[in-house]
């Protein structure tokens, strides 16, 4: 079992950065592909980015391609998504999830677990 926990939300204005963090619990951190969620007010949650358990493949939606950087550290068992210029479209909350090898990156239904999330607000 793998226990998440999402940081590094906050309020930024348009243009802006924020780099979230996901920590992940146990010793089998390398045994999943790692995914980040965002549900808006009122919207299902989406994908947002995902990286396959070696860092050797990644996968963005195309309304943060060129703007969100995703990265894994497997000897620190943590995920993290870089978000350049941002948009008051990213205001969402940030969820952090976790897939078994094999699984689609982009599926959202093979993510097995899942953080608390992590308030994103842009200001316009």
């Amino acid at each position: 079992q793998v226990q998440l926990a999402e940081s590094g939300g906050g309020l930024v204005q348009a243009g802006g950065s924020l780099r979230l963090s996901c920590a992940a619990s146990g010793r089998t951190f390398d045994s999943y592909n790692m995914g980040w969620f965002r549900q808006a007010p009122g919207k299902e949650r989406e994908f947002v980015s995902a990286i396959s358990w070696d860092g050797g493949n990644t996968a963005y939606a195309d309304s943060v391609k060129g703007r969100f950087t995703i990265s894994r550290d497997n000897a620190k068992n943590t995920v993290a998504l870089q978000m350049n210029s941002l948009k008051p479209e990213d205001t969402a909350i940030y969820y952090c999830a976790a897939a078994l090898i094999g699984s689609t990156l982009t599926t959202q239904r093979h993510y097995r677990y899942w953080g608390q999330g992590t308030q994103v607000t842009v200001s316009s």
